[in-house]
């Protein structure tokens, strides 16, 4: 299999394109032969992330990469940090603005459903600088 190395961008506050990252990724995937059950998982957790930027951060991007025997996905963001990770681990705790939830946003569902998905998770977060966030699937 052909390795395959890329960064994409994701702009803070741009919920027109929020999605398409993940998409152009599955699709990449998809293209590749990747076993559905892993495409799934990781859409799964890159659309989360995705998201993610889009609302809580200043913009940052999604590297993804493909080799033979995993799928890496890090997500890095400029913004405000997480002052909390183990409350932001924790489902249904957002800090979504009632904006965001109007439009169907901010369950506090995505940091569990990146973890829950992927088969190793990291997560680095410093308050006023940002977020790294590194999840692994196994092929």
């Amino acid at each position: 299999m052909t390795m395959i190395k890329e960064s994409y961008p994701v702009k803070a506050d741009d919920m027109t394109s929020a999605g398409d990252v993940s998409a152009r990724i599955k699709r990449q995937m998809k293209q590749l032969g990747i076993p559905a059950s892993v495409v799934r998982r990781v859409s799964v957790g890159t659309y989360e992330a995705e998201i993610n930027l889009v609302i809580h951060s200043d913009g940052g991007r999604i590297d993804f990469e493909i080799s033979p025997e995993k799928i890496t996905i890090r997500v890095v963001d400029q913004g405000p940090g997480i002052p909390d990770l183990k409350k932001a681990m924790t489902e249904g705790w957002s800090t979504a603005s009632n904006e965001v939830r109007n439009m169907g946003f901010g369950a506090g569902m995505g940091l569990p459903n990146m973890k829950r998905n992927a088969d190793e998770f990291d997560i680095q977060s410093t308050v006023g600088v940002g977020t790294d966030i590194t999840m692994i699937f196994n092929i």
